[in-house]
């Protein structure tokens, strides 16, 4: 990929980030009510579930998805079950346990949110499928090859850009805390996350 083209495309990259969507609703909620350090393990799931979806991009499965609507429905109800269960089981964890007694456990889940909330979105898998080949050129390789480094740059720029995100709402959050006492902030930190959970799903099924 000549220069002209790289800035095009990390150009693109940079302006679809930046725009808000689930991603960065689902690492800022995270921020907001598990801290950084939680916030930047979902960062991760979502960063290889993207992976994931510009390899199957890469085989096909995308334009698959896109030829079959019936497929793309099964997809987007069977994530849209998972955001209503995650908000379900989060709400029951912050019921059984206070935040001091969580343990190790709470990352694994917590890398699994970022994960299957993002590898189950299908607009995010279309994305690679319909964006990543306008980058692709036959005489530059083999397509497959150029669509895994391809990848790797839309992954590590998104990592970045979530990270950021993670930061600045934990810089924002404290601010904010400054000014709102613990007790007052406690009830929307229990109640953020299932919250943009149900939202997700709302927009999952709406769209």
């Amino acid at each position: 990929m000549d220069l002209t083209l790289f800035s095009l495309y990390f150009s693109a990259l940079v302006a679809v980030y930046l725009l808000p969507g689930p991603d960065m609703a689902l690492v800022i909620a995270t921020t907001s009510a598990r801290g950084v350090r939680m916030a930047l393990i979902t960062s991760v799931g979502i960063a290889l579930s993207r992976g994931a979806h510009v390899l199957m991009s890469g085989l096909g499965l995308a334009a698959l998805m896109a030829a079959n609507p019936v497929l793309l429905d099964i997809v987007r109800w069977v994530g849209a079950a998972y955001l209503l269960f995650l908000a379900v089981q989060v709400v029951r964890a912050d019921l059984r346990v206070d935040a001091a007694q969580r343990t190790e456990a709470s990352a694994i889940s917590t890398f699994a949110r970022g994960f299957f909330t993002n590898l189950l979105n299908p607009k995010a898998l279309l994305f690679c499928g319909l964006f990543l080949p306008q980058f692709v050129s036959a005489g530059h390789g083999p397509v497959l090859m150029q669509f895994l480094w391809l990848g790797v740059i839309l992954v590590v720029t998104g990592f970045a850009f979530d990270a950021a995100y993670s930061l600045l709402a934990a810089r924002i959050g404290r601010s904010i805390g400054r000014n709102v006492s613990a007790k007052a902030a406690s009830p929307v930190k229990k109640w953020l996350l299932p919250t943009v959970f149900v939202l997700l799903a709302g927009r999952l099924i709406a769209s």
